[in-house]
């Protein structure tokens, strides 16, 4: 039975219909993600689906008694308290008790403890409270710390708890990954496979989609189309297509230019017997008004400047301490830098990428070492905060700066012209920053660059809100460019794509540059290290993918050391299942344990013991997932080399 049905669905805010009987059905333990340009009705559909807008037209019948849960695009600003507050916000009157509760059992406070528990037990709340605290605890959330401290990353797993709090039977994310880092996004995937069941999703990341998605809804001018296939099978279908209309449309145009002409004749196209040829060409003039163009492709020219110097930025022992603490952000970090160089960096949110982008250009001085800078640079920066936009400028001001003109490769462009290279209509170019989507405010800072000659480009998170079709343009141009390249970015697939070395933050101010994009970074860095991003390189499975050894040029015998150690991780091996599994059912035990409304009626202390008892397990069963990647590791390696 279907828990969302979609039936003839209209929407519009003044325009053309956004969606245009739209018809549907979403089946229990699917993971559709919906995809399309940027403006096409995805994130508006969405929020048809959790009720929170009302259509035009047409009706979405939910399955009696349905949970639906959304997570919006945006974090909001005015959001305050601690992530427990924020979680428990989602749930009326009853989560302000449950908050009461996790306070008073926090201080101490008898009185108030008491009071929050009758309340509880007068709603029916204790099942909920257990709700709460199983997403804090599967989230690894810090309850008390201040949701308006957290990094963006951790912001936005709060509001995934929350969003999970009820136990939703459907889930509809929007952009989870945007702002994530890399691990975060890993674990993300991993989270998804193994506690949703059904899930609606937009998302711009590619590896994302491929790795989550069993089913891709395309909104396209309007119109919904269903493909039943993996992600790059969808990209060969559409492709054809597109191919199929436009022929389609190449040959409905022939045959109306072809009955203009006749009807133009004269008096012989008004007599009686042509009166139906008449009548048909009305249809065809009707039928071509109504069609829908397709928006055209971005086009995105780089401007190149004045060949640099071969040597771009040579770094010697550099490093950098975090004001007013003894933190090191990086730390006797050698770098150099040549032209031509495309250089990716990598890194959990805050490890001090910006900060170090900031020590190579010359801007901040490292606490250590020195950066000596190349000869006839000319630098262009992509700000990951757009800070550099101004909200109250128009589009059209924010490029040219109040002239009418741009030049661009040495040619002189009317900045409307140009504006539409990167898909702004004319309305929308006069229209003021504040109003533009996160998409269009990127593509309007990738306009503002590129009207700037460089050699060097550094991009700090480019790809934030650009869809999938002008993102593939970026990483073509960006791949032709003669000049030198330093982009951030948590995209894994655009790092595939684009650099040609990783510089990667691998904590305790340690970073270390590795031969190619983020697939080989997992392939060549320590295998002892701990972190989500080595399962968004595994199948969602309890098994785990041998790791890929850096080929031997040579092979030898192993020695009797090395013959032992092999033997011994084969039996290791042998037992990670049992062991696994036997960890897995406690941690279940203890969570349904923990779910028993009953125990919040007990004294504090078994409630936090039980808590703690949780966390020491979930940590054991990660270190456990860690030495198991270690060992076939290092098993992988010892083979190869036999």
């Amino acid at each position: 039975m279907a828990l969302i049905s979609v039936n003839n669905l209209c929407m519009s805010f003044g325009g053309p219909k956004l969606l245009d009987g739209i018809t549907f059905q979403i089946e229990p333990g699917q993971r559709v993600c919906l995809v399309g340009r940027n403006g096409e009705g995805k994130s508006t559909l969405l929020r048809l689906l959790s009720g929170d807008l009302t259509p035009d037209s047409g009706d979405i019948a939910r399955a009696n008694g349905l949970k639906v849960a959304r997570l919006s695009q945006k974090v909001p600003e005015v959001l305050t308290g601690t992530v427990y507050e924020v979680v428990t916000q989602g749930l009326g009157e009853i989560g302000t008790h449950i908050a009461q509760h996790h306070r008073a059992l926090a201080s101490g406070d008898a009185a108030e403890l008491e009071a929050a528990q009758i309340a509880l037990s007068d709603l029916g709340g204790w099942e909920s409270l257990a709700d709460v605290d199983t997403a804090v605890t599967r989230l690894a959330l810090n309850p008390d710390q201040r949701f308006e401290d957290l990094s963006g990353g951790l912001k936005r797993r709060a509001l995934l708890a929350r969003a999970l709090v009820g136990a939703p039977d459907v889930l509809l994310l929007d952009e989870p990954t945007n702002h994530l880092d890399i691990d975060s996004i890993a674990w993300l995937e991993d989270f998804l496979l193994r506690h949703v069941k059904t899930l609606i999703f937009i998302t711009h990341d590619r590896m994302f989609l491929r790795r989550v998605a069993t089913r891709i809804i395309e909104l396209d001018r309007g119109k919904l189309a269903d493909w039943t296939c993996d992600y790059d099978t969808f990209l060969v279908r559409k492709e054809a297509q597109l191919a199929s209309e436009e022929k389609t449309w190449a040959e409905f145009d022939k045959k109306l230019a072809r009955e203009e002409v006749w009807v133009r004749q004269g008096v012989k196209a008004r007599r009686t017997r042509n009166e139906g040829r008449v009548r048909e060409l009305k249809k065809l003039r009707d039928e071509r008004a109504q069609r829908r163009e397709r928006t055209g492709t971005a086009t995105i020219v780089v401007q190149e400047a004045e060949r640099s110097g071969k040597l771009v930025i040579e770094a010697k022992k550099i490093s950098h301490i975090w004001p007013g603490t003894d933190t090191p952000v990086f730390q006797d970090l050698d770098l150099t830098i040549i032209r031509g160089d495309k250089l990716g960096l990598i890194g959990p949110n805050g490890a001090g990428k910006t900060t170090l982008i900031q020590v190579l250009l010359g801007r901040m001085k490292p606490t250590g070492g020195a950066v000596r800078l190349g000869t006839n640079l000319e630098v262009a920066y992509f700000d990951q905060h757009r800070e550099e936009l101004d909200p109250n400028k128009s589009v059209r001001e924010s490029v040219a700066e109040g002239s009418d003109q741009v030049t661009i490769g040495g040619h002189t462009r009317h900045v409307m012209g140009y504006l539409k290279d990167f898909l702004f209509s004319s309305e929308r170019a006069n229209s003021p920053v504040r109003i533009l989507s996160g998409g269009e405010r990127n593509r309007l800072l990738l306009a503002r660059l590129f009207t700037r000659p460089s050699n060097v480009l550094v991009m700090d998170e480019p790809t934030n809100d650009l869809d999938a079709e002008t993102l593939d343009l970026l990483e073509d141009r960006l791949m032709e460019y003669p000049g030198t390249l330093i982009v951030v970015s948590h995209d894994r697939a655009f790092l595939n794509n684009v650099v040609t070395s990783t510089l990667a933050f691998e904590g305790d101010g340690v970073v270390n540059e590795y031969v190619g994009g983020f697939d080989d970074w997992l392939r060549q860095r320590p295998q002892a290290v701990d972190d989500a991003a080595a399962k968004a390189a595994a199948k969602p499975a309890l098994v785990k993918q041998p790791a890929v050894a850096p080929p031997s040029s040579k092979a030898r015998k192993l020695s009797f050391k090395e013959q032992r150690e092999l033997t011994a991780l084969r039996e290791e091996l042998a037992e990670f299942p049992a062991r696994i599994e036997v960890m897995e059912q406690n941690i279940a035990k203890t969570t349904e344990s923990l779910a028993n409304p009953e125990l919040y009626k007990k004294a504090p202390k078994v409630l936090v013991s039980m808590r703690n008892e949780l966390a020491g397990m979930q940590a054991e069963l990660e270190a456990a997932f860690a030495r198991w990647e270690a060992a076939e590791a290092r098993v992988a390696e010892l083979t190869e080399e036999a």
